[in-house]
């Protein structure tokens, strides 16, 4: 199981959810890309927990918006 990185790429307001540049959670997973796989639900759950941004209701579960550094 790898750790991985996630960080907001811009600054943005969706729907009333704002977003800072440079937000990050780090997430535990055994897929590649934690982002695309499995509906970003780890890299979502962490987002909620850590900072209460619901990333799919922004839109922003994407790889335009975040970037994923493996860390370990």
């Amino acid at each position: 199981m790898a750790l991985f990185r996630i960080t907001v790429k811009s600054s943005r307001v969706v729907n009333g959810i704002r977003l800072e540049k440079g937000m990050s959670v780090d997430v535990p997973s055994r897929y590649t890309n934690p982002v695309n796989t499995n509906g970003g639900h780890e890299v979502q759950d962490a987002f909620l927990r850590i900072y209460g941004v619901d990333l799919k209701k922004a839109n922003c579960l994407s790889m335009l918006y975040l970037d994923v550094k493996k860390i370990n």
